[in-house]
Parts: C-alpha cells; structure tokens; sequence
C-alpha cells in the first residue's frame, strides 16, 4: 500500500509531537535545526490540509513500534488497504458536500441579486453594476490592464484585494479566470465596476484554498489604464 502525501505528513507529525510532549527539545545542533525546521513545514501543511484531527496516536506508534522492531504487522496488506480506502471515500463525501452547499447558496445569492437595480446580466451569467462610468477605448483580449480591486465571497470574505497591498496590478485581460475577463472588456479606464461572477466563470470546483469549491466571487474594480 502507497500512503498519499497528506497521510505521510500526518504520521510524521504525530511522532514529533508525541518526542517533544515525553522531552525538553535542544536546538542547539545543525541536525536539530533542520528537523525543527522539517517539523514547521510539515505542521503548516496539515493544519492547510486539515488533517491534524484523523490519526490516532497510539495506534500509530504501535505500528510504528512492530515495523521497527521487526514484529509482524497486526493488520494485513489488505486491512491496511481498505483502511485508506474508508478514508479517502470519507474525504470525497465531504468534499461533495461541500460542492453541494457552495453551489446552492450561491444560487441563491446570484438569483437575488440578479434582481437588484443597477445589476445587468450578460448571457454567460456574468453579473455587473456600474459604480462609476469612464472614457475612451474598452480593453480587449490582447490587452494589459492596470486596476485596482477587491474580491470577495458571498460572506463578506475578502480573499484578496490590492487595495490591502497598497499598490495597483498589472495583468493581461486573458490571463484572469473568465468572468473577470469578460468584465474588464466591458469597462472603459476611470470606471468602477462590481462583478458578481458564477463559479462556472470562475474556479468551478478546482477553486483554491483561500476561496474554495463552486463559491461564487464577487469583485469591486477600477481601471485606471489600458496598455
């Protein structure tokens, strides 16, 4: 059986966590620095993972204990297999659910605003409001813009915002997800727009962690430039 990455991290930082719960750890030496720092690492991505909660200690350093001292395992390959399988069926359960519950909430929340006034529909479903109108020449798939933002879910989360950062992107208009592309090619520089794109024209259901699966996002623009 070939444990997944995640699993692997889990293991190994239970039996740090049990080593320095049992001793006082000196990080005195080059080889204790580096394993600090291995530990850091591994900690980081299983609390992104969310993961920290699925291994039970003792049963994990009672294998850890037979495969060391050469006893014979007290699961079978095929015990050990199934196991993995029960939890990985257990992660895609929860993960379609997840799926579920995005989609319909943002259902609702797209079916709501879509009545607002102000708001306008395009025929991809894209969302938008003109906050402030500008001048000149609307940008087209070629073009490199540089704006100001916010985005957001429908929450209130910010999940990243250039106006936090102080300083204006740069970016093509074809190298953003789709609904935010087709928004930008409706603006003209100087305008402010608010883009409440479905996730079918967002991320879908590959949505990153800072945002998630089918969430539908909602942006606040200003371009300030054409390039």
């Amino acid at each position: 059986m070939k444990l997944s990455k995640p699993i692997i991290l889990s293991l190994l930082l239970a039996v740090s966590t049990v080593h320095a719960q049992q001793s006082e750890v000196e990080l005195t030496s080059e080889k204790a620095k580096f394993s600090y720092t291995i530990g850091a690492q591994i900690a980081a991505d299983l609390l992104r993972g969310g993961l920290t909660d699925e291994i039970d200690l003792e049963a994990f350093l009672a294998a850890q204990n037979d495969v060391m001292s050469g006893e014979e395992p007290r699961m079978s390959p095929e015990e050990m297999q199934a196991a993995q399988q029960t939890f990985q069926l257990k992660q895609q359960e929860a993960f379609a659910a997840v799926l579920e519950e995005n989609k319909s909430k943002g259902d609702v929340y797209l079916a709501e605003n879509k009545s607002k006034e102000g708001v306008k529909t395009t025929e991809s479903g894209l969302q938008y409001e003109v906050l402030r109108a500008g001048k000149g020449t609307e940008p087209t798939a070629e073009s490199t813009v540089n704006v100001h933002y916010k985005g957001t879910l429908i929450d209130g989360t910010t999940f990243d915002s250039s106006y936090d950062r102080n300083q204006t992107a740069d970016f093509p208009v074809a190298g953003v997800i789709p609904g935010f592309s087709e928004g930008l090619m409706l603006m003209k520089p100087g305008s402010q727009y608010k883009f409440t794109i479905p996730s079918e024209i967002a991320y879908g259901e590959q949505g990153p962690a800072s945002i998630g699966p089918n969430q539908v996002l909602i942006f606040e623009v200003e371009l300030n430039e054409v390039k």
